[in-house]
């Protein structure tokens, strides 16, 4: 026990307790205490659950990104993108649901991250010391370069060092990170590169790739991933010459989600070798996006395929003429009955998973009457979602757009087409147009659009080459 005792002298010289000071001064002792006793309890941690722990309790993942064609994006009503399949394995080997939130830019996922709308940003930021400061990395780490796209063909000598490309001319997206870097590997090999800047905001770099495909450019640039999943596209383009320095970039969340960043870095070490992980990686990065050569073909005895009965059986359910479901047979799988696609779709009409489990295709998925049953009852329902477009020759357009692509990126583009003035009731040079539009982001990013990027260009050749095969089918076999 502390006593405290204050002396002091009477008028008579007595010593006694100054009775007031003694009040003065304890009481001030006791502020001291309990003062201390506050800076204490403040100074004390207080007791939070693990960020993760959160996330598993709500038992949902809310990831931000953006639409491109390697992170996310929709193909025949589902969702894709090699970066959203990775996450959503994650979700499901952790039980959680997944919920997408796509962002216009990369400013602007940083800034939905910060204010708490999502839980993780799912698509590759660059890796800089100023992201640093406000964000925490952790998933995916990836390196990147951006590289030279030139023709592959006969008689043509690539180049194969970044000296050869003076002399060359170059073309490049206007204000874009490609056209800061060939900018400065001109100056370092101190000119001679003949640059051209595009600048229309109709083409994007996945277009000049496939300009360079088809010989409309000789050269562009890319970052190798796009470039990568292009050459899937194109096999006549030369992808190896690289023209950067390797960048960084990964995934990332807040600094006070450490918990979900290492649950995501455990998780990425244990699967990164999986041959789940290798067999993704295949699908997206190196399986032809095309279809093999035809196994059945015999024009010259007036037969289509050996399921020319099919065709004929199930068309008359609709009123179509079944040279032009051939014809669409012949583009989706070159009459192979066991077909997969890259992205799963199966059988002669390469039907999706979903759509198949819709109609209760999966065990029978591969069988051609139920495959062509499966896709007469599709486009039945797409006849009747386009029924307002006439004449008949014009609603095919836009039913084989849909069957192709899926019947929302179809009414994306009729939303553009009305909102920039033109007909949207017509395909070509109208709804066509803003197809091919939906791989821009200034398009696909429009308030109009409710389903965000699309390889446009894909829909645009299937329906122009659909009614090729029909036209010449017309005129060499009998209905």
């Amino acid at each position: 026990m502390l006593i405290i005792g204050i002396t002091g002298k009477t008028k008579n010289g007595n010593r006694s307790f100054c009775s007031d000071t003694v009040r003065l001064l304890f009481g001030l002792f006791l502020c001291c205490i309990l003062l201390t006793g506050c800076r204490q309890k403040e100074a004390r941690p207080e007791v939070v659950k693990n960020d993760f722990e959160l996330i598993k309790e709500k038992k949902e993942l809310t990831i931000l990104t953006l639409y491109s064609s390697t992170s996310y994006f929709l193909y025949k009503g589902e969702e894709m993108g090699y970066e959203y399949e990775l996450i959503k394995q994650f979700a499901d080997d952790n039980q959680l649901g997944i919920k997408v939130v796509v962002a216009e830019n990369i400013a602007r996922l940083i800034e939905m991250l910060k204010n708490r709308q999502g839980d993780i940003i799912v698509y590759d930021l660059p890796v800089t010391n100023e992201l640093k400061k406000e964000i925490l990395y952790c998933g995916r780490n990836v390196i990147t370069h951006q590289v030279l796209i030139q023709p592959r063909k006969q008689g043509y000598q690539p180049i194969r060092n970044v000296t050869e490309l003076i002399g060359k001319e170059i073309y490049v997206e206007k204000g874009s990170k490609y056209e800061d870097r060939i900018n400065n590997l001109n100056n370092e090999l101190g000119g001679g590169i003949g640059i051209h800047l595009i600048n229309r905001d109709t083409l994007v770099t996945e277009d000049l790739i496939e300009m360079v495909a088809t010989g409309e450019l000789p050269y562009t640039l890319a970052d190798n991933n796009i470039a990568q999943i292009n050459k899937t596209y194109f096999h006549n383009i030369d992808i190896s010459l690289t023209v950067s320095f390797p960048q960084k970039s990964s995934w990332a969340v807040r600094y006070d989600s450490p918990a979900l960043a290492q649950a995501i870095n455990q998780w990425m070490q244990r699967n990164n070798n999986t041959p789940q992980y290798k067999s993704r990686q295949k699908r997206y990065f190196e399986l032809s996006k095309n279809p093999s050569n035809p196994k059945i073909l015999s024009l010259q005895k007036g037969q289509i395929s050996v399921y020319d009965p099919l065709f004929k059986k199930y068309a008359a359910q609709i009123n179509w003429d079944w040279r032009l479901i051939a014809s669409q047979a012949y583009k989706e799988s070159r009459f192979d009955t066991s077909a997969v696609s890259w992205a799963g779709a199966r059988g002669l009409m390469q039907i999706m998973p979903q759509t198949a489990r819709r109609h209760g295709l999966e065990e029978n998925i591969e069988n051609p009457e139920a495959n062509i049953a499966t896709a007469v009852k599709i486009i039945q329902n797409l006849n009747k979602s386009f029924a307002k477009i006439e004449p008949e020759e014009e609603r095919i357009k836009f039913i084989l757009a849909a069957y192709n692509s899926g019947i929302g990126h179809i009414l994306d583009a009729i939303a553009l087409t009305r909102k920039y003035g033109k007909d949207p009731n017509k395909w070509d040079d109208n709804v066509a147009e803003y197809i091919i539009l939906k791989s821009n982001p200034e398009y696909f990013n429009d308030s109009v659009c409710r389903f965000g990027y699309f390889r446009g260009r894909e829909t645009y050749t299937y329906v122009k080459e659909v009614l090729s095969h029909y036209e010449a089918y017309k005129q060499k076999i009998p209905q």
